[in-house]
């Protein structure tokens, strides 16, 4: 079984913004694999089926981003999973636009919502797809910055690095992590 989990916030409010850019992935995979998320419990929102022989759940939380964590947790024990089988997306401010990481752990690198999940499950080891949503303009906070939305020049290139990320994620799920950092890092 594998646990893919996009991470975002909730709301219409948030739709769109870079950091949503985990749920913008989960959408688009849900689409592709024809994997509906629409079990919804009160710290995530699911969708169960199956690709390349393997079980999947596609997994949004409905929590803020701050406390992905609880989805987290919920996962790990309705699922049984250990967290090799969790692949964490979600938006990162120290790649540039649209530059792509895959790793099999490591730190949080001062991003909330890795470290709520870290201190959730209790470890740095699990795999997570790191997507560049860049750094903000001077005259711009890092708050005002994730929850903003993309820029007319920074829209298609944030629309290619979602669709990579769906190849990236099947290749994962078919070839395991290693063929896909050596593909896609």
């Amino acid at each position: 079984m594998k646990i893919i989990v996009g991470l975002g916030n909730p709301g219409a409010k948030y739709i769109g913004t870079r950091h949503n850019i985990g749920f913008r992935i989960i959408d688009l995979l849900a689409s592709r694999w024809e994997i509906p998320v629409s079990e919804r419990r009160p710290k995530v929102a699911i969708g169960k089926g199956r690709r390349a022989d393997e079980e999947i759940i596609l997994a949004k939380p409905r929590t803020f981003m701050n406390n992905s964590g609880e989805a987290i947790a919920y996962l790990s024990s309705r699922f049984g999973i250990k967290p090799h089988e969790l692949l964490i997306v979600y938006d990162e401010m120290a790649l540039p636009i649209g530059k792509l990481r895959l790793r099999a752990g490591g730190s949080d690198a001062g991003h909330n919502g890795i470290k709520s999940i870290i201190s959730a499950i209790g470890t740095l080891e699990f795999p997570r797809v790191r997507v560049g949503i860049g750094r903000p303009e001077q005259n711009l906070g890092q708050i005002s910055h994730v929850i903003g939305r993309f820029s007319k020049e920074e829209a298609p290139l944030m629309t290619q690095a979602v669709s990579t990320v769906a190849d990236m994620i099947d290749t994962f799920i078919q070839e395991g992590i290693d063929k896909s950092m050596n593909l896609f890092n």
